[in-house]
């Protein structure tokens, strides 16, 4: 007899830890696309494993060892006046099932929701639109945050050129490590992709933490369609908590369907 085991990539929590924040500066306005390449580690305990229908953890002799260590992903911030949107590649939750002596079998299935991120560079606030279900059934939520931003920067006299940019090196305390940012000073806007990395101004180019990269490969000047950048979705609004619990369930049920077509 087969055995089979499923393996769920919670993906869905760690895309939605970091989004950019912009801020206009009061000197110029900027419109184009910044296009960067992420890197994560994996996290095996924020992974859903099932064999044969049981949850396994990290440590149990039956959790898988082929798991890779990193994930890469690319992040697009697509800016026009004082509005931007945030698209990262598409992060579906990944299904393996492996029977005796064969290969592991790897297939994508659709995420539970779909979510738009858009940045008020005026105000600095954050959007978010959150579509769970589909069609008739769908509903769609829209939550309003402030930004925040981490202190304890230090600017350090070291540059090299990052995307075609000159940028300048600078340290700072995050998530219980020190992160490198490389920040250039010649793009009119305040941008990073890691929104609590946002200097005082400048536009952060590259990111190094011992966990995670984000680094750019391309800004395009070109100017985009100003409609695209703006939230325009009919929305029930909630808070920023009530959209992190709808986002959790919509998770949740999700799990809970997968693992019952597995027993089935």
């Amino acid at each position: 007899m087969k055995t089979r085991i499923c393996l769920v990539v919670s993906c869905f929590v760690a895309m939605l830890i970091t989004h950019p924040i912009l801020a206009q500066t009061a000197s110029a306005t900027w419109s184009g696309q910044i296009t960067y390449e992420g890197v994560r580690k994996v996290d095996p305990s924020q992974m859903r494993i099932v064999i044969n229908g049981e949850q396994v953890k990290p440590g149990d002799p039956n959790f898988p060892t082929d798991i890779p260590d990193t994930r890469m992903f690319g992040q697009k911030v697509l800016v026009s006046g004082t509005y931007a949107k945030e698209s990262r590649d598409e992060q579906n939750a990944i299904i393996r099932v492996r029977g005796d002596g064969g290969p592991p079998q790897t297939r994508n299935i659709p995420r539970p929701f779909t979510e738009q991120i858009f940045i008020d560079l005026k105000d600095l606030k954050k959007v978010t639109i959150l579509t769970v279900g589909k069609d008739a059934e769908a509903k769609t939520y829209q939550a309003e945050s402030t930004i925040q931003r981490v202190s304890g920067w230090q600017l350090t006299d070291q540059t090299k050129k990052i995307a075609g940019y000159t940028c300048r090196k600078a340290t700072v305390p995050f998530n219980k490590e020190t992160y490198t940012v490389w920040i250039t000073n010649e793009l009119p806007i305040t941008y990073s992709p890691i929104e609590a990395l946002t200097p005082e101004t400048g536009t952060v180019l590259l990111i190094e933490g011992s966990k995670e990269q984000f680094k750019a490969t391309k800004v395009d000047t070109t100017s985009p369609d100003a409609s695209a950048v703006k939230p325009n979705a009919q929305a029930q609004i909630v808070t920023p908590g009530q959209l992190t619990e709808l986002r959790q369930k919509a998770i949740t049920d999700f799990q809970q369907q997968l693992q019952l077509n597995e027993r089935n």
